[in-house]
């Protein structure tokens, strides 16, 4: 549920911290991390800042949906509009 404060805290030793003018930051006991992206496989398929812009943006947009009557939609971090090759 999405109401009220949510609970954090659920790994021990990492603190993701989020400042509006910061974007999305993460240590590990006391040191700092990345976040990344995993694949079941184990396959690292980004990481670093371009992971922790692309999640804000994500949560961001999501809230914003919720404070316009529209968090029943999914937000996606993937443009929809297709490129077209000029070879």
């Amino acid at each position: 549920m999405m109401i009220g404060t949510q609970p954090t805290g659920a790994i021990k030793g990492v603190i993701i911290s989020a400042v509006s003018h910061e974007g999305l930051t993460v240590t590990v006991d006391g040191k700092p991390a990345k976040l990344a992206i995993v694949n079941d496989d184990g396959q690292v398929i980004a990481v670093g800042d371009v992971v922790a812009r692309e999640a804000e943006a994500v949560a961001v947009n999501c809230y914003r949906n919720i404070l316009q009557g529209k968090g029943f939609l999914r937000v996606l971090s993937t443009s929809l509009i297709k490129t077209e090759s000029h070879d």
